[in-house]
């Protein structure tokens, strides 16, 4: 079972610090989330609240996730880093695949690409992309990212994306981890046949050991069940050791560690997340690894 930090709502001078902290005391890897921005205007619905309205404002900090994972990679050897999650949909996809490649490269091969298809609308609105077709967006520009990280010449003829041959450099030494993430059927779907990993959004138990066995089928289905793949598994419980070991032997790789501003509060000092970290690292990490 890995350990997953997530810096969400982290106050962005601090969070250098704080892979340098988790990484001492013996997490397995930080994830990060992304935002352009938040419109004065919001009209789309969160999806993971009953009300539709999500738990950040305008004034909540979303740091620009390469450049991040960049920094904090930069001063741990051993930490690894997702997005959590990227929208992919709302980017083009050449782009990203030079960003990620570079940061894979520079960070040791440490990083995966968590992606998302995203929720807010005015988002894609201001970059001029169309929300309704995200989905079918997204899809595409996962074969683009393999095809660019493969290096070499390559071409692609598609319905979003389309280019003659040509050759990104630097290439990763190895494509790319590509995790998704969401809990929907689409979502799940898209992670057995296309990810190499799938990032759940916070569920208790039973619905975790659920969704690992839906996976697990959808994968069977797609002929992929014997490849690489990893379930990142945050609970909605408290932390349990046993529970940990149980979801661990029904096919779960690793589980989250909730953002501090829902563990300490809106704001925290370095000293009280050391202290949050230490603590999370003697109940839950030695215990649930025996």
């Amino acid at each position: 079972m890995k350990f997953w930090q997530a810096v969400s709502f982290t106050e962005p001078e601090q969070l250098v610090e704080i892979a340098k902290l988790a990484e001492e005391v013996g997490f397995d890897g930080i994830l990060v989330s992304d935002h352009l921005f938040f419109p004065e205007q919001l009209s789309s619905k969160y999806p993971y609240t009953p009300d539709g309205v999500p738990g950040f404002s305008a004034e909540t900090a979303w740091p620009e996730p390469f450049a991040l994972v960049g920094a904090m990679s930069a001063v741990t050897t051993r930490l690894r880093f997702a997005t959590m999650v990227y929208i992919l949909p709302l980017r083009h996809p050449l782009e990203v695949a030079k960003a990620t490649a570079t940061l894979d490269i520079l960070s040791g091969g440490r990083f995966i690409l968590g992606v998302g298809a995203g929720w807010m609308k005015e988002e894609f609105d201001q970059l001029g992309v169309d929300f309704q077709t995200r989905g079918a967006r997204f899809d595409e520009s996962i074969a683009v990212l393999r095809k660019l990280w493969a290096g070499g010449m390559v071409e692609h003829h598609g319905r979003f994306f389309d280019f003659p041959r040509l050759q990104m450099s630097p290439a990763p030494s190895r494509p790319v981890p590509i995790y998704v993430g969401g809990a929907s059927t689409i979502a799940l779907r898209r992670s057995a046949r296309s990810g190499d990993g799938w990032l759940g959004n916070g569920s208790d138990p039973a619905e975790a050991s659920r969704i690992l066995g839906e996976l697990a089928r959808l994968r069977r289905e797609a002929g992929r069940e014997r490849l690489p793949f990893e379930a990142v598994v945050p609970l909605t419980t408290p932390p349990d050791p046993d529970v940990l070991r149980r979801l661990e032997d029904q096919g779960a790789h690793g589980t989250v560690s909730y953002p501090f501003m829902y563990t300490l509060g809106p704001t925290s000092t370095l000293a009280e997340k050391r202290r949050y970290l230490e603590g999370y690292a003697e109940r839950v990490i030695r215990k649930t690894r025996g």
